[in-house]
């Protein structure tokens, strides 16, 4: 598996698993940053935000095969990436996503549905079968 291509490049189709592979190693990641972090919860989410370029780019590939557009797998991470931004930037809290006020549970209850919905539609549903406009079947190549 070629991880430079894996996690930089939005070109191509993947299947099912060098997605599940990058998604283990991305949740080891992030474990590892969330016990090192200490009392600095700054340090782990912009290290959560440096994370966003290759976990887009795993995940674009893997919507390429799903024929999945660009935007909706884009809209997710961009989301994600604006919360990280509002964290670092102290206009919300850990505190607040601890327990967080209505205001915020209106923001994060449609976000954990959509993350669900790309877990299922990425991770589990095979993909587009034959060629699409991304590239050949990944499936047949790799056969």
């Amino acid at each position: 598996m070629d991880w430079i291509h894996l996690s930089t490049s939005f070109e191509g189709r993947i299947t099912r698993q060098p997605f599940w592979i990058a998604v283990a190693v991305f949740i080891a990641i992030e474990i590892a940053i969330l016990f090192s972090g200490g009392d600095d919860d700054k340090w782990g989410t912009a290290l959560d935000l440096v994370l966003t370029y290759p976990q887009l780019a795993v995940c674009a590939k893997r919507g390429h095969d799903r024929n999945t557009p660009l935007w909706i797998v884009g809209l997710f991470f961009a989301i994600g990436a604006v919360f990280d931004v509002l964290l670092l930037g102290g206009w919300i809290t850990n505190a607040d996503v601890a327990n967080p006020p209505p205001l915020m549970l209106a923001f994060l209850i449609p976000y954990a549905v959509f993350a669900l919905a790309l877990i299922i539609d990425l991770g589990f549903r095979r993909g587009t079968v034959g060629p699409n406009r991304y590239g050949p079947d990944p499936l047949e190549t790799s056969a």
